[in-house]
């Protein structure tokens, strides 16, 4: 790979840092993007100044054709459009080749959901016998109650909680922050949680909310493996993701009458056309309903 473009690759990503204020984990994403570009062009022997828009569609057709995901791809199309307003910002290019580039539509891959039956399934699988089982009861109570990101909920630091006040303080992408209500249920056992298991676990004086057994903070790998082995309990692993309560946690609000406005601030979304999508599979479920009773469907 050419040095000048690690230079460039730094040069933005040092760009969405400061002037942006992205995370360290869109950091890397939007990094990652770039890199499969560089990849490409060096198979290619392509130049990056000299790239015009047939040779990024190429890019993206192929990036398809490996089975990346509607939903990666407009993050990969995000990236690149990003990344070349950037160099014609600094003067590296005159003409700017993505500004053309569209996104697929994330309407071919709504996100999954879990049905209140299923989540209620879900948080009962941890063993509440065992310190481990209290832990991950409170944890996926908290996922799901707050509608966190598992990227926020490793984040989740002691100073962030506010039982007595029912909310918390939550650090979203671009180290953002918002507060967001803390239900009965999550608090109780957040509380039975901190009272009772994280003391015996907590040996070097860590500042994060949820601990492994050797008082370790958790990453979101380690999230991610508890989610999946209760989700094999339950029947559920063909619905599990990262973000299952996540998405599950914003469906069942707005199935219930709540505003996208609110669901959008609980979220922690800047733009609410992100938010919407919501609203599609709220009334794809709602038309599943529809089919199976109705008479007359």
């Amino acid at each position: 790979m050419p040095k000048y473009q690690e230079e460039l690759l730094k040069m933005y990503c040092d760009y969405l840092a400061v002037e942006k204020g992205l995370s360290a984990n869109s950091l890397s994403s939007y990094a990652l993007d770039i890199r499969k570009l560089f990849e490409f062009l060096d198979r290619g022997k392509k130049s990056l100044l000299k790239l015009k828009e047939p040779d990024l569609v190429e890019f993206i057709h192929l990036q398809s054709q490996s089975g990346l995901s509607p939903r990666s791809l407009a993050r990969l199309v995000s990236s690149l459009k990003s990344f070349f307003r950037f160099l014609l910002m600094e003067n590296h290019l005159k003409k700017n080749p993505a500004e053309g580039l569209t996104s697929p539509s994330l309407w071919l891959t709504l996100p999954r959901v879990l049905s209140v039956e299923e989540v209620e399934s879900l948080l009962e699988k941890p063993d509440l016998k065992k310190p481990q089982g209290m832990r991950d009861r409170a944890l996926l109570e908290v996922l799901y109650g707050c509608g966190l990101r598992v990227s926020e909920l490793v984040s989740l630091e002691l100073k962030d909680v506010r039982l007595d006040q029912g909310f918390l303080i939550c650090k979203g992408k671009g180290s953002k922050e918002r507060i967001v209500p803390v239900g009965r249920a999550a608090a109780r056992w957040l509380k039975t949680y901190l009272k009772e298991v994280r003391p015996q676990w907590d040996r070097a004086g860590s500042t994060a909310i949820f601990l492994t057994r050797r008082g370790k903070p958790f990453t979101r790998q380690g999230i991610w493996k508890i989610l999946k082995a209760y989700g094999q309990e339950a029947g559920l692993l063909d619905k599990i993701h990262p973000h299952v309560l996540r998405h599950s946690f914003a469906t069942h609000l707005l199935e219930r009458g709540a505003d996208l406005r609110s669901v959008q601030m609980l979220l922690g979304h800047s733009q609410i056309t992100t938010t919407q999508i919501y609203t599609h599979v709220s009334r794809d479920r709602l038309k599943q309903i529809y089919d199976r009773f109705h008479p007359r469907a």
